[in-house]
Parts: structure tokens; C-alpha cells; sequence
């Protein structure tokens, strides 16, 4: 069974900031003219594929609920909600360890996941999808300190990630080879490795972000594909929100 898990528990603060509270929106289903003009549509439709498609939820996990509600059945049927219940309290990955525990119920083959922030362009999405291989994927975005996501190879020949959840200065503490930023889109396909890297995240770091299983599952030595996405847009505010829906204009 082929699973994809999208995780939209975040409180959107950024795309919200200077907006009353009771205007105050979901970013993964906001839109402001057509209802399928939403990041978690667009995802959805990528992850279409998938046998299973998990949503973890939290911050205004019931509008959430009610716009699945409002999509086509052959999209609907697939979908498994879970609540998050510390999107307020801890990072990005007790969002995903939740993801994939719901995952872990199917006896998966493989599991995809990508963020609820972004759009990605579909060839490139395609790719990873095709994959046979776990999948590491990166952008052509300049690498800035507060807002990227850094993806490099250290001097034993293996990937690492480095980033700062305050969006403050980095810091590689090795000798690098190559370093990239980061496409926050993985595919997982030695689901015995996985499931050891994110129990240990529960046992040892629950308040980390999902970087943290991701990392422990390399570190178990998997087989990887770099795939390299052509257009990525990180949807941090309504400007970015607006600018990837003149993507989606131009390409139809």
C-alpha cells in the first residue's frame, strides 16, 4: 500500500499576522475566489496516486474537516484525518510522528510526505512519485539562513540537515561537500528503518521538528535518490499564497 501524508496542524502565523482573529484562516484552504484554489487541493490531486492520504490537523482542525467534506468522493474516500492535539506546544514533528503512526496501521510499502505550506510543480512531484528509492528533494531557492532549510552531505559521505525553528543564524558544525536547500518533500521506502526512527523521536526528542525522524531514519543507512524539484514555493504569507496562484493560472 502506497500512503502519502500531508500535515497542516500549524497556526498559519506568519500568513495570518495582521489580520483580526475572527478573519484569521487555515493557510492550506484559504482562497479567495475559487474553493479548489487551495495548496491542500493542488496537493491532494499530486498525491491522488496514493492509496491512503493522511492529514494531520490542529489549529482550526474543523475547517479542515469540513472542506474534505466538500471534494469529489474518488478524493474524499482516500482521506484519514488526525488531530494533532500539541500543534500549540511542540514543533513540526510530533505532527509527522502522528502521521505516521496512523501509516503504520497499513503495512505500508511506501510512504510520501510533504508539507501542507507548499506547491511544488507537477513533473518534478512526478518524479518523486516514480521513485523506487527513499527520496531526499531540493530546490534552486538561494539558501538564507531564516527561512531555509538545509540540506548537505558531511565528510562521511551522509546527509544532514540544519536549520533554525527561531529563523535566526545556522550553523554546519562539519566539513560539507555539497549543501542545498531543502524541498521539506521526502518518500520513505524501508519502512523497518522508519518505524525505529520514529519511535526513537517519541523516546528521545518529541518536542523537535520532523527533521529530527527524518535525520534518525538516515541514520539507519538507507538507499537514497536526490531529486532536484524546478519550481517550489514555500507559501509563508498571502503574497506568497497569490503569487503560486498565478502559477496555477499560467499552466492551465
Amino acid at each position: 500500500m502506497k500512503i502519502a501524508i500531508i500535515t497542516n496542524a500549524g497556526i498559519s502565523s506568519r500568513f495570518n499576522e495582521g489580520v483580526p482573529e475572527s478573519d484569521k484562516k487555515l493557510k492550506a484552504i484559504f482562497y479567495e475566489k475559487d474553493s479548489k484554489s487551495t495548496l491542500l487541493y493542488h496537493q491532494l490531486l499530486k498525491c491522488s496516486y496514493a492509496d491512503k492520504i493522511i492529514l494531520v490537523s490542529g489549529y482550526k482542525a474543523d475547517s479542515l474537516g469540513e472542506y474534505v467534506k466538500t471534494l469529489e468522493d474518488e478524493l474524499k474516500d482516500k482521506i484519514t484525518i488526525v488531530f494533532n492535539d500539541h500543534f500549540s506546544d511542540l514543533a513540526s514533528g510530533y505532527s509527522l510522528y502522528l502521521g505516521l503512526e496512523e501509516a503504520f496501521k497499513y503495512e505500508p510499502s511506501e510512504i510520501l510526505f510533504v508539507e501542507g505550506d507548499l506547491d511544488i510543480d507537477d513533473s518534478s512531484f512526478a518524479q518523486v512519485v516514480a521513485s523506487s528509492k527513499s527520496v531526499l528533494t531540493y530546490t534552486y531557492e538561494p539558501i538564507y539562513a531564516n527561512k531555509a532549510v538545509v540540506l548537505y552531505k558531511d565528510g562521511e559521505d551522509k546527509y544532514r540537515y540544519a536549520f533554525n525553528s527561531s529563523h535566526g543564524m545556522l550553523t554546519i558544525d562539519s566539513p560539507f561537500s555539497c549543501i542545498l536547500n531543502s524541498g521539506q518533500t521526502w518518500k520513505f521506502t524501508e519502512i523497518d528503518k522508519l518505524i525505529p526512527a520514529n519511535q526513537k523521536f517519541f523516546d528521545e526528542a518529541k518536542g523537535d521538528t520532523n527533521l529530527k525522524i527524518i535525520q534518525n531514519y538516515l541514520d539507519f543507512g538507507v538507499d537514497i535518490e536526490l531529486i532536484p524539484l524546478k519550481r517550489w514555493t514555500n507559501c509563508n504569507t498571502r503574497d506568497d499564497y497569490r503569487k503560486i496562484v498565478s502559477y496555477w493560472e499560467n499552466e492551465e
